[in-house]
């Protein structure tokens, strides 16, 4: 099976990213896979591909690159949907490209993943190859110009996959989409190459883009509280955004200088994750919960907020982690002290952690899209457009059986009359 994926830049970082990798990494041991980026900004990727997946672009952008002075960067997209939030990186020159691309694929499934790509994928993809889209985030924190977009367009996708049962419920829901398979696939998440943590580290440890929606300042209030209580033990932050300098004054006002650090983006993250015992979550809203499913993998129970739409489908409460009330300070700090003070516990959850993670392995995810795409296949790519004309064959093969039935009954008929 050639299987193609579209993505936004597989030169960054970023979870999207990350997660096409690991899957693609994974469909090479057994199927011809390829990376298509729109955008090429360095050298090299960050993340390293399989030797067997080929990683190539459309619109090199680096500096001195190839199209970095062609006039067609500076106008607008048209195909590109604006309610899109990458909308601005877009251009006529990356709608021109995608097109020509996806005219041209050769593949036997095309995969998108964003929903400006799989506008693209939905309107341009030739004839033949399977379309699928991917959500990486959920239908409800898109834009009402980006959804109404989705609803007319995506009816033309063979399948849609989603990252948790919750989003692809708001989709089957909300949204008209006749035969488009709808199926909640989780990321994969491969077993980091180092030894789990061994729970002896008074550390606990977040990571994440240092944004709004993270609420760390929830964090570091509640950590307040921990210090309190057990002086002993820390917190580290890893990450980088637009909140550090907020996020600092915070730390100083609570006096928390010695207890509360901000870390700054690490890569590999896992090395962070192994020094920990304890991984938090306090997002008001995740759209899977990558973190979580790293850090359980580092064999670290997670305390959570139980928000939409990933923690409550990634965390068994109790049993390999903790979900709490969402922004609710309080119960944050309460979570953390229960599995700071009992020890036995939380070494009891940190094994039940590393265990109930591996149902997130990319091999497991990978059968799971293997599955999808193969029954599409073995269906012809079930687009609207080709069930529609399969079911006119259908039909006109039926009514012309039936017609040689009658025919062939009729003169069954004449020949028994005439032997009489």
């Amino acid at each position: 099976m050639h299987i193609s994926f579209l993505i936004h830049n597989a030169y960054g970082i970023g979870g999207t990213i990350r997660t096409t990798y690991n899957l693609a990494n994974t469909l090479a041991e057994q199927h011809d896979v390829e990376i298509v980026s729109v955008f090429r900004h360095r050298d090299e990727p960050v993340f390293t591909p399989d030797p067997r997946v080929r990683v190539r672009h459309l619109v090199d952008v680096r500096p001195g690159g190839a199209d970095a002075g062609d006039p067609d960067l500076g106008r607008p997209a048209r195909v590109f949907p604006r309610g899109e939030v990458r909308y601005e990186q877009y251009s006529a020159l990356t709608d021109r490209r995608i097109a020509e691309h996806l005219a041209a694929v050769e593949a036997d499934v095309v995969v998108g993943t964003r929903p400006g790509l799989n506008v693209h994928l939905a309107r341009e993809t030739r004839r033949g190859p399977v379309r699928v889209g991917q959500e990486h985030l959920t239908l409800d924190t898109h834009s009402k110009a980006l959804r109404a977009t989705l609803r007319g367009v995506y009816p033309r996708l063979d399948a849609l996959t989603t990252t948790t049962e919750a989003d692809a419920r708001a989709y089957r829901d909300k949204m008209r989409l006749p035969g488009v398979q709808v199926r909640a696939v989780p990321n994969p998440v491969p077993q980091p190459g180092i030894d789990p943590a061994d729970g002896s580290g008074k550390w606990v440890v977040a990571a994440g883009r240092l944004a709004p929606v993270k609420r760390y300042d929830l964090l570091i209030k509640a950590f307040d509280a921990v210090r309190a209580q057990r002086p002993d033990w820390r917190l580290r932050i890893y990450g980088g955004g637009k909140q550090k300098d907020k996020l600092r004054g915070l730390i100083d006002q609570l006096g928390l200088y010695n207890h509360v650090y901000l870390m700054g983006p690490a890569n590999p993250i896992e090395p962070e994750w192994a020094k920990g015992s304890i991984a938090a979550v306090t997002s008001k809203m995740e759209s899977f919960g990558m973190t979580i499913v790293e850090a359980m993998r580092c064999g670290l129970p997670v305390v959570s907020t139980d928000c939409p739409h990933g923690p409550g489908e990634i965390i068994d409460d109790g049993v390999d982690g903790r979900l709490v009330e969402v922004g609710n300070v309080d119960a944050i700090a309460g979570g953390l002290l229960e599995l700071i003070n009992n020890d036995e516990l939380r070494q009891q959850m940190a094994h039940a952690a590393l265990k109930d993670s591996e149902r997130f392995d990319p091999s497991r995810i990978a059968e799971h899209h293997v599955s999808l795409f193969s029954g599409l296949l073995v269906r012809g790519g079930p687009s609207l457009g080709g069930r529609m004309r399969g079911s006119l064959h259908r039909t006109r093969g039926a009514l012309l059986g039936g017609a040689y039935a009658v025919r062939d009954a009729g003169r069954t008929a004449l020949r028994k009359g005439r032997t009489a």
